[in-house]
């Protein structure tokens, strides 16, 4: 454990390494014929956990390799998929992915489904987490989904864009920012309909989802977009059991993604709110080589 915010984001991310994760990469297609990247472990169990990355993810980072890699040892099949346009290609589509895009969530579950898993679990993290907790919540979970997951969830999507908006997170800021841009411009160089010239004047994440992730998706303008697919509303509705992870020192997350009392409402939830853990990073040092997240999710998922 590293006793500081951004030592404990920062150290995992950069300097840890995950190997012998032997993936199998499986493209789906879209009902909207685009497609996403599923990559798999598989030892035809009958129990099938599907993991969700974070903002600018993928399924190489290191806290998605480590929870696939403890679940893979432990006797079940894994997929970790990679959301549009984060498996290495640019998608077919205009739009890409955001917070709210529980149909391709449910697209790889559906696809997956069909290997006749008895049990399929769900795991987020950050804005992975976020979707998972809305597609729970949205009310069309197929009966063999049975328990949930999640860490560092910017339950109110709003707050958590401004908490990282804040001068003391500005390196978090610039490189999500930077890297965002990078994706429209390469779709914009492929296809029509991306106007790409105000594209240097954007500061700020939010100015980001207002000229682009919300429009491309359907949604007035960015507080529009993060009032409807902020989890936060959606925690009522969820009908089986799932875990929420945010720990106090989370440096993306805004005071209103700890909804102690809403959660309290709901009893198949359980809010826990670790002191230490910083974002997606709950790093630990042990012989084993499980991260804090991973041994709590294993234990969570199977009692």
């Amino acid at each position: 454990m590293l006793f500081s915010a951004h030592l404990e984001t920062i150290f995992p991310a950069l300097l840890r390494r995950v190997r012998d994760v032997p993936y199998q990469r499986e493209r789906i297609q879209t009902p909207d014929d685009d497609f996403l990247d599923l990559d798999w472990l598989r030892l035809d169990a009958k129990n099938l956990v599907i993991i969700s990355h974070g903002l600018e993810g993928n399924s190489t980072r290191a806290y998605m390799k480590g929870m696939a890699r403890t679940f893979f040892r432990n006797g079940y099949d894994v997929v970790t998929w990679n959301f549009r346009g984060c498996g290495g290609d640019v998608n077919k589509q205009l739009r890409f992915y955001h917070s709210g895009a529980t149909d391709d969530l449910g697209s790889v579950i559906e696809h997956a489904m069909k290997r006749s898993y008895d049990t399929i679990y769900l795991i987020g993290f950050s804005l992975g987490g976020n979707l998972t907790l809305k597609y729970l919540g949205e009310g069309n979970v197929p009966p063999y989904v049975k328990k949930g997951v999640v860490f560092s969830v910017p339950l109110d999507l709003y707050g958590s864009c401004r908490k990282i908006s804040l001068p003391s997170n500005r390196i978090y800021a610039k490189r999500f920012l930077g890297n965002l841009k990078k994706k429209v411009i390469a779709k914009a160089a492929l296809m029509k309909g991306l106007d790409t010239s105000d594209i240097d004047g954007i500061r700020t994440i939010l100015e980001f989802d207002d000229r682009y992730t919300a429009p491309l998706h359907g949604y007035v303008n960015a507080l529009d977009y993060y009032q409807q697919c902020s989890s936060i509303h959606f925690l009522k509705n969820i009908r089986i059991p799932v875990l929420i992870v945010n720990a106090l020192n989370d440096p993306f997350l805004s005071d209103t993604c700890y909804p102690r009392a809403l959660v309290n409402e709901n009893p198949v939830l359980t809010l826990e709110t670790p002191r230490f853990g910083g974002h997606v990073g709950f790093s630990q040092f042990n012989k084993n080589g499980l991260y804090w997240s991973e041994e709590r999710a294993l234990a969570f998922l199977t009692t």
